[in-house]
């Protein structure tokens, strides 16, 4: 069957449809059609129910495609994922004016991607104390970090911390070899991932033994009053609430301090309560404070881990 849609231009083609044809793979993987282009035509074995989606998909794609706009999966599934929950309004105009975050060290460009991580990177430029809040794989860490590289690159702050609470899950800290640092090391690996595509590996150890990158755990914070600095906290619906009430308490002039968490996770022990949903609650409303709220649809996984969630959702909440 053929769509109403033409694309015309082999250059706008390949971009739509991406390398070895993989954006065209995603409609299989995630919606369980077939869709392939031949020539200027787009041909589907789609049910006649599934075509009003499909199109408003391909509308959008193409005029991308051809304001020469290189899609990618993640693309294509938030695309889809809109479509399906008919906001697909101003979704031209998102991509058309993508900011810019980062460059990494691979020269690959960071770029807000969904709405509301646009809203987030807004949000980091414009006030002092930003809450990124929401479900893993948001970008809400990421992106802190590429916007935090940037700003240091850019010699608008002279110290970049990353923090996170150390929650042990499972294993006393007493009981694991090494010292202190080999101890806390384990919990910070997201963090020196993501500076080590920001920065590169040589590079971050450098900047991180000259002390102007700091990567350390929460409780290293006490005490001290951060100027000059972008400060990021991760995970911080492990925070307690002590723990919290210091931390914000640590900003100092000309810093900026991002905080990152999902109030539905955490692993501090039953009885304790979280310091993100406590500050959540006593920050809302607050001049210069930025609330940043992400949603399922911030979360493009790919097609396949989707449905083997959806199956794992199923068999946990089976119906009765």
């Amino acid at each position: 069957m053929k769509l109403n849609r033409q694309i015309h231009h082999a250059e706008a083609i390949a971009r739509l449809v991406g390398i070895q044809d993989r954006n065209l793979l995603v409609f299989k993987q995630y919606l369980g059609m077939n869709v392939s282009v031949m020539g200027s035509e787009i041909i589907t074995d789609a049910k006649k129910e599934q075509l009003p989606l499909l199109e408003a998909i391909f509308a959008v794609l193409i005029e991308l495609a051809e304001h020469q706009i290189q899609l990618s999966e993640r693309d294509v599934m938030y695309i889809i994922k809109l479509a399906e929950k008919d906001q697909l309004e101003d979704v031209f105009e998102l991509y058309r004016n993508r900011k810019k975050v980062l460059v990494n060290d691979a020269g690959r460009s960071i770029y807000p991607k969904t709405f509301n991580q646009r809203i987030y990177i807004d949000a980091i430029s414009n006030y002092d104390l930003v809450l990124g809040v929401g479900p893993a794989g948001t970008g809400k860490t990421y992106l802190a970090v590429a916007q935090a590289v940037a700003d240091l690159k850019n010699s608008k702050i002279k110290k970049l911390i990353l923090t996170r609470p150390v929650v042990e899950a499972g294993e006393n800290l007493g009981f694991l070899p090494g010292d202190l640092k080999d101890k806390v090391d384990p919990y910070l690996v997201p963090l020196y991932d993501a500076l080590y595509e920001m920065l590169g590996m040589q590079t971050t150890l450098s900047l991180i033994e000259k002390g102007i990158i700091e990567i350390a755990p929460l409780a290293y914070m006490r005490g001290r009053t951060l100027e000059n600095a972008f400060v990021i906290l991760d995970e911080a619906q492990n925070t307690t609430q002590v723990q919290m009430k210091m931390f914000l308490t640590r900003l100092g002039f000309a810093s900026k301090m991002v905080i990152t968490g999902d109030p539905s996770q955490t692993d501090l022990p039953k009885g304790s309560n979280s310091g993100l949903n406590q500050a959540l609650i006593l920050l809302e409303g607050l001049e210069d404070i930025k609330i940043v709220q992400f949603e399922k649809i911030d979360v493009v996984r790919h097609p396949l881990v989707q449905r083997i969630l959806e199956r794992y959702e199923n068999n946990e909440n089976p119906t009765s």
